[in-house]
């Protein structure tokens, strides 16, 4: 064998031996990565855009992806292709039912051909609002307290969706609306005076007007929802259920405000799963405050 030959095989057996060195003891070549979750929550936003689907990072660091029962076949198979390279730190989970907007709350309001729910009364510089569900918000410019549409309510300010899912109605001048209170659905109010950001494993409730108020937890924070008309990001997802006709109500704890019901699956029959627009972000986005 020339010397030059000799060479390059010793350098390759070097540069061998050097990677392989650098493996960890218990490293596995054929094993997919230990990904962050930061890192697969970037890869799902990136290739999963399958309606029916959604992802949160657990308290334990683990990601949770989660899919309805539309997600089957092909749909499937590309999901899980996308989360088995994604390693260890991805946990799947089936929905029960389809995961779907609630719309058709506090109190119920009607615009278009729809009803949804009231979420917060909120005021800035002496003028009155209502916040609810932005893709409720896209549906009408003009809000009524009846579904026969006599009894006005107020007009559409501005709503976003999908991304956001938040919307705001302004009341006539000649309104001036009680406190940020929530119907209980047993002929007494919860007066709310403050809204923040609500912590894992905080109990919650949730009034609507199709079903009325219920109570859960808080499971998870800025969990990534995709609809079957767009993505909304950064919610939060409860254990409470919810049934259409309930997007826009309020989620609260005693006089604190946390959210805006946005959707999720299953229904207060069987159970499931509810994700809300975060309030302070909404409050934020208009200049507003509960009062």
């Amino acid at each position: 064998m020339r010397p030059s030959t000799l060479r390059r095989t010793a350098a390759i057996v070097a540069a061998t031996a050097l990677s392989l060195a650098a493996l960890p003891a218990t490293a596995d070549p054929g094993k997919p990565p230990r990904l962050s979750a930061a890192a697969i929550t970037s890869t799902l936003n990136e290739e999963v855009t399958t309606p029916g689907t959604a992802w949160m990072t657990r308290p334990d660091g683990k990601v949770l992806v989660s899919y309805d029962s539309t997600v089957t076949g092909t749909k499937l198979t590309a999901l899980t292709s996308v989360t088995k390279k994604l390693g260890e730190n991805v946990v799947l989970e089936k929905l029960p039912g389809k995961l779907t907007k609630y719309v058709s709350g506090g109190t119920g309001i009607w615009g278009g051909e729809i009803k949804c729910s009231a979420g917060f009364n909120v005021q800035r510089k002496g003028k009155y609002y209502l916040l609810t569900a932005g893709h409720c918000g896209n549906e009408a410019s003009t809000w009524y307290q009846d579904d026969d549409h006599n009894l006005y309510l107020g007009k559409l300010h501005h709503s976003s969706y999908p991304w956001n899912d938040y919307a705001l109605l302004i009341y006539p001048t000649v309104i001036r609306p009680p406190g940020g209170s929530v119907y209980l659905y047993n002929g007494r109010s919860q007066d709310i005076t403050t809204a923040m950001n609500p912590g894992i494993g905080q109990y919650v409730y949730r009034a609507g007007i199709t079903s009325g108020l219920h109570s859960g937890r808080v499971t998870g924070l800025n969990s990534v929802v995709n609809y079957g008309d767009g993505r909304v990001a950064g919610l939060i997802r409860t254990s409470v259920c919810a049934e259409p006709g309930d997007s826009g109500g309020p989620l609260f704890y005693r006089h604190w405000a946390f959210g805006l019901t946005s959707g999720g699956s299953g229904d207060c029959s069987s159970g499931g799963v509810t994700y809300f627009q975060p309030v302070v972000e909404a409050l934020n986005a208009y200049g507003v405050s509960v009062y």
